[in-house]
């Protein structure tokens, strides 16, 4: 699987958004600590843009903007063998037929290395008037390395975001937290109805409603209910 697999399975934007919003709200419950959190979202990233991302700890990590043009989503897996870092660079065709409208993202500073590189094995973008996700060429396949089953990480990088269940929340986030979490809670962020005490204590005894109110605002998600 690469970028082009992923393309074809991923959700609309609308609903990708409300993904990323839905995980990133479940680990501020597992996780209050933010800087121990795999997925979290920034709804004031910056002018008109919010943000979702994904980082291991590990050095891999991806960056979703959603904006008023679509979205694009920069993946960086530190091991791929298209690391840029291997290649002087990122891998022909990843980047090079980015629309304008995203172009800044390339840029951006944040997900730049020091020396301005782009730190990304996999991009993928849809704007608003496309009928489908796009990577690297349109309509032409990236010359992808022979003999490497996920040679730019997005087997690795998007698997949540592919497999959209609060089923696939549940076993990775058990696996990476190493806690039980109750799936009829999950499912309840999931399907964005308003966060309840209840719900919180489904998932985290040890945490209250007013403890979220920075990370309800950060996701956008649905105000509280008594």
């Amino acid at each position: 699987m690469t970028a082009h697999d992923v393309a074809r399975l991923l959700p609309d934007v609308p609903t990708l958004r409300d993904l990323c919003r839905s995980m990133a709200m479940l680990e501020a419950i597992l996780s209050p600590a933010w800087s121990s959190r795999y997925h979290s979202c920034d709804a004031g990233w910056g002018p008109g843009e919010e943000l979702a991302s994904m980082r291991n700890g590990s050095g891999d990590e991806y960056s979703i903007v959603f904006s008023a043009a679509g979205a694009y989503i920069r993946g960086f897996a530190h091991e791929a063998v298209m690391s840029p870092y291997g290649n002087d660079g990122p891998w022909p065709g990843v980047l090079d037929a980015i629309p304008v409208a995203f172009r800044h993202c390339v840029r951006e500073p944040a997900f730049c290395d020091e020396d301005g590189m782009p730190v990304v094995t996999a991009c993928l973008w849809r704007a608003t008037d496309d009928q489908r996700w796009r990577a690297g060429e349109i309509d032409c396949e990236i010359d992808y390395p022979d003999g490497v089953s996920d040679p730019d990480g997005a087997v690795y990088l998007f698997a949540q975001l592919v497999d959209p269940t609060p089923e696939a929340f549940q076993r990775f986030a058990e696996d990476y937290y190493d806690v039980s979490v109750d799936l009829n809670a999950a499912r309840h962020i999931y399907a964005l109805r308003p966060l309840t005490q209840t719900v919180v204590t489904a998932l985290n005894a040890d945490l209250s409603v007013e403890d979220l109110a920075d990370d309800l605002a950060a996701a956008r998600y649905p105000s509280i209910a008594g």
